[in-house]
């Protein structure tokens, strides 16, 4: 039984919905124009045509970049394009919380949609704090008292206690959208009862949050293998005493992840037979690949790649697993001279007949580069919150709506 409520328990029609979702999406930093409206379209159909179709007065509050970044921009073009999207008119008003935007509410209609501004041009809203905190803020005050329903559809933020994010969920009846009952069902089932055996492959830069997210599952009985690639795995090798030559170590030094390497050592020490690290790497020789056994350490030249042994071991782990759970690609997947690492795995998750789960923007950009995107199980598009999630940290988003049940049920 879920924690929280869905929209399944409300009937919507006539009623104002406030829904927050994460239209925050890559901007053009010379036009200030949306490149990509992948986030907006995930919103548009599913939560926001659904309560269109059931009559609902949909009001929308989302938020594009911080004040002060080059990609903060008011939001009438993501109304724009979310009025394409759905192919019927949506409103907009350059007011989030003043008396524009509470007239714009109060002549809606059952089945219209309007945006509000992007909500991070109040002020308050990136400060945490509790629900009661923030229900006490101008930006909850004039407009709960406006709206019957508070939908939190932006998993994408849910880590973050801002105001919209959980202000609202203290004094309005609320409930998960269908972006953040999805991603929750799925993260749910690779994380609290997997079917075994459960595979985690790590790979990427952020050295730190696979070291964290590691520990957590293997601790917690959640993950049987850990296999690590890209940079991650040459921290882990150099963890495990390999000396992998002057270059790779300044390297990591100059990105700051060699601090991470006592407690990968002492994780290594813990669980040896748990921890699937390459046998092989490629080497960047003159742009060239040139691949060489773990053994044969160190070297002068940049690892930029898993070597073939590697592969195939990941591959083989992989096959017989019955869960997976990717983040990060295996080594320099964006230079087709070493794309071999990234683009073997991940084809072997989607050849595999396990429940898989896929998250973090060079991972998904992968998936998508090399077609695969339609065998996996579930692309998650939310990046922060995720990699919290995993770690198995509360999401203050979450946390919100499922207090909300105890006392907000209508």
């Amino acid at each position: 039984m879920a924690k929280y409520l869905t929209l399944d328990d409300f009937k919507v029609k006539d009623k104002v919905v406030l829904v927050r979702v994460d239209f925050n999406s890559e901007i053009d930093p010379t036009t200030k124009k949306v490149n990509s409206d992948v986030r907006i379209r995930a919103h548009a159909e599913s939560t926001i045509k659904e309560l269109a179709e059931k009559g609902a007065k949909t009001v929308i509050l989302a938020h594009q970049g911080r004040k002060g970044d080059a990609d903060y921009t008011p939001l009438k073009e993501h109304a724009a394009i979310l009025g394409k999207i759905l192919k019927c008119p949506v409103q907009y008003v350059d007011d989030v919380y003043g008396d524009k935007a509470k007239a714009a509410i109060k002549k809606l209609k059952g089945g219209e949609i309007l945006v509000l501004e992007n909500v991070r041009s109040f002020d308050g809203e990136t400060k945490n704090g509790t629900p009661e905190q923030h229900s006490k803020t101008a930006l909850v005050q004039n407009l709960a008292p406006l709206a019957d329903l508070f939908v939190n559809d932006a998993f994408a933020a849910a880590h973050r206690g801002h105001v919209s994010m959980v202000g609202f969920t203290a004094v309005l009846p609320s409930c998960a959208g269908r972006i953040m009952e999805r991603e929750l069902k799925s993260l749910s089932r690779a994380l609290e009862k997997p079917e075994k055996p459960c595979v985690y492959v790590m790979g990427g830069a952020k050295a730190d949050d696979s070291l964290e997210i590691s520990k957590y599952v293997l601790s917690n009985g959640i993950a049987d293998y850990v296999v690590v690639g890209g940079v991650t795995s040459q921290l882990f090798l150099a963890a495990k005493g390999v000396n992998l030559g002057k270059k790779t170590m300044d390297f990591l030094a100059k990105k700051e992840l060699t601090q991470f390497m006592p407690g990968i050592k002492e994780l290594l020490a813990k669980y040896p037979e748990a921890i699937v690290l390459p046998v092989d790497v490629a080497l960047d020789v003159d742009g060239k690949r040139k691949e060489i056994p773990v053994s044969k350490l160190p070297t002068e030249y940049s690892i930029f790649d898993l070597g073939a042994k590697t592969v195939a071991n990941f591959a083989k782990l992989i096959s017989s697993a019955k869960s997976i759970v990717v983040s990060g690609p295996m080594g320099v997947y964006e230079n087709k001279e070493f794309n071999y690492g990234t683009k073997k795995v991940f084809e072997a998750i989607a050849d595999s007949k396990a429940f898989s789960l896929a998250g973090g923007g060079n991972t998904i950009a992968a998936i998508n580069e090399y077609g695969l995107s339609s065998k996996i199980g579930y692309i998650s598009t939310a990046g922060g919150a995720l990699i919290e999630f995993l770690m198995g940290k509360k999401l203050p988003g979450v946390v919100a709506l499922e207090n909300a049940v105890k006392t907000k049920k209508i």
